[in-house]
């Protein structure tokens, strides 16, 4: 009774977490040699945390992650439009992180193996194909090399193999023509700290947060920064990679004017310490069916989206503990999959519609569109009630809504520590 997992990253690492507190044998094949820290900031939303902490993870990802304390759309002059409390500081139970998102993937593996054993996630070992059947499932690796199991779940990513041969037509992701530049700089955290901020509008805009701790001595903190921009759609991109190396010269001097006095965008960029990846944003259209027998999707292998609201990894975290209660209900069957596929994949589907156009952040084009992001008084340009009334709509498409999801009871429950 194995579940085969495609993938190492947030979503295979959970749902391999999750296997292993429900006492079900599983294995995670990933395609590299060596899982390394990749990547930059991420937010984890209240519903995600929540089951990080039902696994026991609390103490870690204070270690590596910042609790957010508030959340900001701005003008592109550095006025603010909206801003609301996030996490615990607005009445959650549990609160918002910012995080790297190299350091919680390498957290999750390292925690894994420490309650698997080493042997539970495979590198070096990239999957090709599937195959499904009335008594279990298959992968086919890269090497030509063939392991069974009873299920496959797809945790491989927006260029998800197994997607793939469940759509062979499908082609490319989507891009809408936008191009994030990420980075991060040592700063000062502004605005009281650990505040996250979205400035500009739908065709140029800037987003910074915090991710570590600040330093008691130096005062500064890591910042996290995306520098956004619309450009020629026809431009060739190498769509979906997250770790393409990027010169700043190719987005800084649009910028350059954008020092609000509280934050200056274009020092933060010149200040970048590590390497700046360029990413075009894009997504995929919704999928008519996520299950094939006995394999299924997940993550962004099943719901690619743009990353606004802040909720991809929160979403791939929540469909492993929805798929981990379905094996709970229905063992380890086609019939528990096709259970979490008819709650998530609505949901899912939504939120995917709503970040092309209706996500928290289409506040920032409307003030743009109808006064260019000048004003006295913000009530002026839009009443505040119709802010906090956007605001609460996505959050409840998403999942986190504050009265909700304190209300709910746990997916799975606190992990039970004797048996880890």
């Amino acid at each position: 009774m194995t579940v085969l997992i495609a993938g190492a990253g947030i979503a295979g690492l959970s749902m391999g977490l999750t296997l292993h507190q429900l006492g079900i044998p599983f294995r995670i094949h990933e395609r590299v040699g060596e899982i390394r820290p990749l990547g930059v900031g991420i937010n984890i939303q209240p519903n995600a945390v929540r089951e990080l902490f039902d696994l026991g993870l609390e103490a870690r990802l204070d270690a590596i992650g910042v609790r957010t304390r508030q959340y900001g759309f701005y003008t592109k002059t550095g006025l603010e439009i909206w801003a609301e409390p996030r996490g615990q500081y607005a009445g959650y139970t549990w609160p918002q992180y910012s995080i790297h998102r190299g350091q919680l993937q390498m957290m999750l593996l390292e925690e894994l193996r420490v309650r698997a054993g080493a042997d539970c996630v495979v590198t070096g070992a990239g999957v090709a194909r599937y195959e499904t059947g009335a008594a279990g499932a298959a992968l086919i690796l890269t090497d030509g090399s063939r392991v069974d199991g009873d299920l496959v779940i797809a945790a491989d990513g927006i260029r998800s193999a197994i997607r793939h041969q469940m759509l062979p037509d499908e082609g490319e992701p989507i891009w809408n023509g936008a191009i994030m530049w990420r980075g991060t700089s040592p700063g000062v955290p502004f605005l009281g700290g650990a505040a996250m901020i979205l400035a500009g509008h739908d065709t140029q805009r800037f987003v910074s947060y915090p991710i570590s701790a600040t330093d008691p001595e130096t005062g500064l903190a890591q910042m996290n920064w995306i520098a956004e921009l619309r450009v020629d759609p026809g431009r060739a991109m190498a769509k979906g990679d997250w770790n393409k190396p990027a010169d700043p010269a190719d987005f800084l001097p649009a910028f350059e004017g954008w020092d609000f006095g509280w934050i200056d965008c274009p020092a933060m960029i010149r200040a970048a310490t590590g390497p700046i990846y360029e990413y075009p944003m894009v997504d995929r259209e919704p999928m008519a069916r996520w299950t094939d027998g006995r394999v299924t999707l997940m993550g962004d292998a099943a719901h690619a989206t743009y990353p606004v609201g802040s909720n991809g990894a929160s979403q791939a975290i929540i469909d492993a503990r929805k798929l981990g209660a379905a094996l709970r209900d229905h063992g380890v069957t086609p019939a528990a999959l096709e259970a979490y596929e008819a709650e998530m994949r609505p949901r899912a589907e939504g939120i995917l519609r709503a970040n092309r156009g209706a996500g928290p952040d289409a506040v920032m084009q409307m003030v743009e569109d109808r006064c260019s992001g000048v004003f006295d008084n913000i009530e002026d340009v839009i009443p505040r009630a119709d802010l906090a009334a956007h605001a609460e709509k996505y959050k409840r498409l998403s999942g986190f809504s504050i009265e909700v999801l304190n209300a709910q009871p746990p997916i799975l429950g606190p992990i039970d520590h004797a048996a880890v």
